[in-house]
């Protein structure tokens, strides 16, 4: 896809948003079913992900970790969202790879330390182009991507979350 053709497929996108703002809110879901021993599987859009307690919690390991899902969502959403800024500003990148590591202090999850946050204490988000960008470029190209990127800014920024525990 070039740059053109990016604009062709978003244009009437954007038109519409523009003269029905509220047709651009939408609401996106995820489903899972809680599942054998302490686990929950996960419908994704292509498959189910059977997620389950971390080694370092006390998780075999063989199931997926909750953490590592949402590094993989970030990877996911930055990876795309740099290849659409790329592509809309004419910087080729011939192969590249993306790294999400986030840190985590397993006390606070555990209970063993109030004073330990539960929660990610830090993430690092890189990549590794294969480009002939200009430094000027790989700049723009960074701050667009890390401004359009959906699961970046709501980590970056957080967001009202709220929940709810019914009975059925």
């Amino acid at each position: 896809m070039n740059a053109e053709e990016l604009k062709r497929l978003q244009a009437p996108l954007k038109e519409k948003y523009r003269e029905q703002p509220e047709s651009a809110t939408i609401t996106l879901n995820a489903n899972g079913k809680i599942g054998d021993g302490i686990s929950c599987k996960v419908e994704t859009g292509k498959a189910f992900i059977e997620a389950g307690l971390h080694k370092a919690t006390g998780g075999t390991g063989m199931l997926a970790c909750s953490g590592d899902l949402l590094m993989e969502a970030l990877v996911a959403c930055a990876g795309v969202t740099l290849q659409a800024v790329a592509t809309a500003i004419g910087i080729e990148i011939k192969s590249g790879t993306v790294k999400a590591e986030g840190d985590l202090d397993f006390r606070g999850t555990l209970g063993v330390s109030k004073e330990v946050p539960v929660g990610f204490i830090s993430i690092r988000l890189s990549f590794s182009l294969d480009t002939d960008a200009t430094y000027e470029q790989m700049q723009s190209l960074s701050k667009l991507t890390e401004r359009y990127c959906v699961v970046y800014q709501t980590l970056a920024n957080g967001v009202q979350v709220s929940t709810s525990l019914n009975k059925t």
